[in-house]
């Protein structure tokens, strides 16, 4: 058993974000769902869920709007190909998402993610501190990783 669990506050749309994450990540699957009971004023609507993103935890709650999504926090997603950093980065930012710099993005809900392809902490930690930092030059111009651009500028 998992001992930490990223645990996300809503404003209402508890449910809807854990089915469009589910949507978008392979391996995921919803495991429970609480819902305020009857007589709440809130009735039938989720106050808890509980899913697996390609087999990681997270749990939802409709907590109400007192408290919203900041990028002191983010979730990071390794990739391994161009076509992982396009799927993630493409899926995230749809119906409202905003792109942000260095392969940051805000999706629909406010929740900070990172789609970080493998390539980049190998480039970026390379022993051979000129092309680490012509990696890091070309990095700090991109919004989503372009793996092809990010290896050509590292070789100079």
């Amino acid at each position: 058993m998992q001992k930490i669990t990223t645990f996300l506050w809503f404003d209402g749309q508890a449910e809807e974000a854990m089915n469009h994450y589910m949507s978008i990540f392979n391996n995921s699957k919803e495991l429970s769902v609480t819902r305020w009971p009857k007589g709440h004023a809130d009735e039938g609507k989720v106050l808890v869920a509980s899913f697996e993103l390609d087999g990681v935890p997270f749990l939802a709650l409709n907590g109400g709007p007192q408290y919203k999504f900041t990028e002191a926090i983010s979730l990071s997603i390794d990739c391994k190909t161009q076509e992982e950093v396009d799927h993630f980065w493409t899926r995230l930012t749809e119906g409202g998402g905003e792109p942000g710099p260095c392969g940051w993005l805000k999706d629909k809900f406010g929740v900070s993610w990172q789609v970080v392809p493998e390539q980049l902490p190998r480039l970026l930690g390379d022993a051979d501190r000129a092309k680490a930092g012509r990696a890091m030059n070309a990095m700090m111009q991109m919004g989503k990783i372009d793996i092809a651009k990010l290896e050509e500028a590292a070789k100079g």
